[in-house]
């Protein structure tokens, strides 16, 4: 069953954040992640949520996102991304 990350950043260090992307996102796809949304295209229809970014990526399954997430490759980015912005970060499965 696919699972979907779902991201919301506050990035409040435009060049450190990029410079995690620039390594995350190879390895996303390597545990079979893919974009599903492109960066900065969000707009808010209703409510008062003020996102500065937002990102939703597709894995075959719950364990590829996790295996992702827990991998020990990325652990070592998980400082820089918190030192880069403020996150909230949910994974959830769909059909």
């Amino acid at each position: 069953m696919t699972a979907y990350y779902i991201g919301e950043h506050e990035i409040h260090d435009e060049t450190a954040f990029t410079a995690y992307l620039e390594q995350v996102i190879p390895m996303i796809e390597r545990h079979g992640g893919r974009y599903l949304t492109k960066s900065g295209s969000h707009e808010i229809l209703e409510g008062h949520w003020r996102p500065n970014r937002v990102v939703i990526i597709a894995f075959p399954d719950m364990a590829s996102l996790k295996a992702w997430y827990h991998a020990p490759e990325y652990q070592p980015l998980i400082a820089k991304r918190r030192a880069a912005a403020r996150d909230v970060m949910i994974a959830l499965e769909g059909p």
